[in-house]
């Protein structure tokens, strides 16, 4: 079940009532103060998110990388390797 579908999104004067309860809890001196702080932790968990993003875009190219070529250790190996003759 969809339990936004029951709720909905917020209007204007359900986030009016919010905003208004939040300034009642903290007063209207920690505002600032709670709204940096807030971003800075947004900004980190962007951050973070991004490098996460980024570390597994190389791997995955580097894995379709030696997908693609073949590995130059196994084809030296494979091409020293005498073949085996066996008698009739």
């Amino acid at each position: 079940m969809n339990t936004i579908g029951y709720f909905g999104m917020p209007g204007g004067s359900e986030i009016i009532l919010i905003l208004f309860i939040i300034l009642l809890l903290f007063g209207a001196k920690k505002l600032p103060d709670l709204s940096r702080s807030l971003g800075k932790s947004l900004g980190e968990f962007k951050k973070g998110k991004e490098g996460l993003e980024r570390e597994i875009r190389t791997i995955k190219d580097d894995v379709q990388n030696q997908m693609a070529s073949p590995d130059p250790d196994t084809s030296a190996e494979e091409s020293k390797e005498e073949p085996k003759i066996t008698h009739q």
